[in-house]
This record gives structure tokens, sequence and C-alpha cells, in this order.
């Protein structure tokens, strides 16, 4: 799987970088990047990341240090067999 160089380090958009310090703005925030990656500052902080229609509440863990905040917000809904919602299909 293709990284970024370890010279570069790890990608963080620049409100998320002056958010970092200052831990009681990160509580309940919206987040639109969701190719930053999750730092330690974050750990313990319950975040809303965008999904591109509503926001989703993420609590983040020492586990999801180092991923994106994109992994944790899903942008597509899973599709089951709806067969109640059906119409024109007479059950027997």
């Amino acid at each position: 799987m293709p990284r970024r160089s370890l010279w570069k380090g790890s990608f963080l958009d620049a409100f998320l970088f002056r958010m970092k310090k200052n831990r009681e703005q990160i509580d309940s925030r919206k987040i639109w990047s969701r190719r930053s990656s999750i730092s330690p500052e974050f750990v313990d902080c319950s975040v809303l990341i965008y999904n591109g229609k509503t926001p989703v509440r993420c609590k983040i863990t020492d586990g999801k240090v180092g991923h994106k905040f994109g992994e944790f917000a899903f942008t597509r809904s899973s599709k089951t067999n709806r067969v109640k919602g059906r119409k024109g299909i007479n059950p027997v």
C-alpha cells in the first residue's frame, strides 16, 4: 500500500494543526478534512466528521491514531434486502 514518505511526516490540515494546541476547541468540532491523519493530541476527544451529507460523531481512541479521519465516517449507506417496502409484489 503506498504511503507518505517518512521524512514528510503525517498530513494535518492547517486549521487542525492550530486547533490541536487548544484542547477545548477539539471537543465536538466539525471536521471536513477527511484526508488529515489523527495525531495523539486528539485521543479521548469526540469529533464530528463530515461524510458528504451529515456530520458523524466519532470518539477518538488510541487505536485510531495514525489513521485518517475519513476512515471512520462512512460515505455510503449499506444496502440490505428490503422486502417489506416493495410495492407491487403480493405476498403469498
